[in-house]
């Protein structure tokens, strides 16, 4: 899968990012979410994973043609924390060649989402 960067949210030592992918997705790298009271409340399947990212990365899908606010939560959202930030709930990306396009630190990991997905939490698409 190749990837295009849309935008990140970042500071010296976290880098949520938004990656568009050439398979009518997008990849979403965010915070390892190890809070137990979340891992408690959303069941996550082998092939899923949880990222934590803040809801300014989305306004990077403006890169890719797609505008408009968050107006409702549901999947892919599947918590919103108590700081505001999005939990976003979706297949774990583990493919090497994909995961060499980015880069990674060790406290976060990234799940691709798909398009249609996407679009369904936005309003004004």
């Amino acid at each position: 899968m190749r990837l295009r960067f849309l935008g990140k949210n970042s500071t010296p030592t976290n880098s949520p990012t938004l990656y568009a992918t050439d398979q009518g997705s997008y990849v979403v790298q965010g915070w390892i979410v190890t809070d137990p009271d979340i891992l408690a409340q959303v069941e996550v399947s082998d092939d899923e994973t949880l990222v934590e990212i803040p809801p300014a990365l989305l306004t990077n899908l403006a890169n890719d043609g797609v505008t408009g606010e968050v107006s409702r939560i549901a999947l892919p959202i599947a918590h919103v924390t108590d700081g505001g930030n999005y939990v976003i709930k979706a297949a774990r990306v583990t493919d090497p060649a994909t995961l060499a396009q980015m880069s990674i630190p060790d406290h976060e990991t990234c799940v691709e989402v798909a398009r249609s997905d996407m679009l369904t939490l936005l309003a004004g698409t």
